[in-house]
């Protein structure tokens, strides 16, 4: 409720004084500095590993690894520093982290010290990450969301799309510390974008108190509502599926099937389908709800993985088979993914921030685990990759069952309702 000093806030985008156009490529030009940190990496793995004398060629996945650990644990942190002081405050300080951090890599001759930096700047990225999903929960609720993140991932999507064939041009040109140097020149721009364009979305009346008392009753109000978790375990689940992808493309598109310079091109196009998903979503979701679309996804996925698993123990699979399969398996990962960060969100509008916090601690850390223990049974095959798949779809599916109260496809909050203006709610 507004103060008598104070006007109603603004609702949807113009919360933080920004259009809707604007609001969503904002927000995805922030998230996108996350996956650009990761993804520009790929090309470069082998570069770094010869680089700096890594023994063993899997330990080059730990520069992708550590900055997810780092991306983890600290939304801890964050979620409840952006519900006490702000998300604007907290998003700067990210942007700032993640600036230096990565500025402190390019110069780095140690292979310990560049994980160390990777860390720091995946701390950066999580106030980044915490940041701007508040924000969007702050201005939109429930499909709105839904349909808003979808958007939001077709721009966010469209730059880690060239990221690799970044990390590979500069490659040509120049050695892997520069692509630490240009990632640091966009963490700036990023930095000095915010400042300029964006308002603040939580009002200090609707701020919480810094206490243990009042972090450990949030973390408390997530922990305990079923729908939250369960969907916060099929996340979990789900961060497993990029996780894993991740950390093997590198090996799986150039050792199994020799692509070599052609992993960027490869990639773009694993990437592009991600982008269709969620503007496919985006398009729908009102109409059928997120757990229509999200259910059904989650059941092809699975039946999907499953039949990968039995292909690859034939034998390796042909390029096109595994191609088709992961571009088509990650298309129903964006899907789901984006509509069950809506769900999960959508009982915790007061406290987005410590809400986002834990969902995206135990999501992104477990889905780092979980993805890195799959990438380290790395073995000249596809097998350990489509495997992972089929079990993380196995268990997700578990998981919404028990969330759901073993019923699928519908919930009492999620009927068809009447479709509402495009600028907000």
């Amino acid at each position: 409720m507004s103060t008598p000093s104070q006007p109603p806030l603004p609702q949807g985008s113009q919360r933080i004084g920004l259009g809707f156009r604007e609001f969503v490529i904002t927000i995805a030009l922030m998230t996108a500095s996350i996956a650009v940190a990761i993804d520009s990496m790929l090309p470069a793995l082998p570069h770094i590993a010869s680089s700096l004398n890594v023994p063993n060629p899997n330990d080059a996945q730990l520069v992708i690894a550590v900055y997810f650990f780092g991306f983890g644990f600290a939304q801890l942190v964050f979620g409840s520093l952006a519900d006490a002081f702000g998300r604007r405050t907290i998003l700067l300080l990210g942007l700032a982290i993640f600036t230096v951090t990565t500025f402190a890599a390019a110069w780095t001759e140690s292979f310990t010290a560049l994980l160390a930096f990777r860390f720091a700047q995946g701390v950066g990225g999580a106030a980044i990450r915490i940041t701007t999903t508040a924000i969007t929960r702050d201005c939109f609720d429930g499909r709105e969301m839904a349909r808003v993140m979808s958007y939001i991932m077709i721009v966010f999507m469209l730059v880690p799309i060239l990221a690799p064939s970044f990390g590979q041009a500069v490659l040509t040109y120049a050695d892997w510390h520069w692509i630490f140097i240009l990632l640091g020149v966009i963490g700036a721009i990023l930095f000095v974008w915010a400042s300029l364009r964006m308002r603040e979305s939580l009002p200090v009346s609707e701020r919480l108190p810094l206490s243990v008392a009042a972090i450990s009753g949030g973390f408390r109000t997530v922990l305990t509502n079923r729908i939250t978790c369960g969907y916060m375990l099929g996340l979990t689940l789900f961060t497993a599926v990029i996780c894993t992808f991740i950390v093997t493309v590198q090996q799986i598109f150039g050792t199994v099937y020799g692509l070599g310079d052609w992993l960027p091109i490869a990639f773009a196009g694993t990437a592009s389908g991600i982008a269709v998903a969620n503007f496919i979503n985006g398009y729908f979701v009102r109409r059928f709800g997120m757990r229509r679309i999200s259910h059904a996804c989650m059941i092809i996925f699975t039946a999907l993985g499953l039949l990968a698993v039995g292909v690859a123990f034939f034998g390796t699979p042909s390029f096109l088979f595994t191609y088709l399969m992961l571009s088509i398996m990650l298309m129903f990962f964006a899907v789901i993914t984006t509509n069950f960060t809506a769900i999960c969100l959508e009982p915790m509008g007061h406290i987005a921030g410590t809400a986002t916090a834990v969902t995206g601690f135990v999501s992104t850390t477990g889905g780092a685990l979980l993805g890195g223990m799959i990438g380290q049974m790395f073995d000249g095959t596809v097998r350990p990759l489509f495997v992972g798949f089929a079990l993380f779809g196995i268990f997700t599916i578990l998981a919404v069952l028990w969330a759901e109260r073993g019923q699928l496809f519908t919930h009492p909050g999620d009927e068809p309702e009447m479709e509402p203006g495009m600028g907000g709610h």
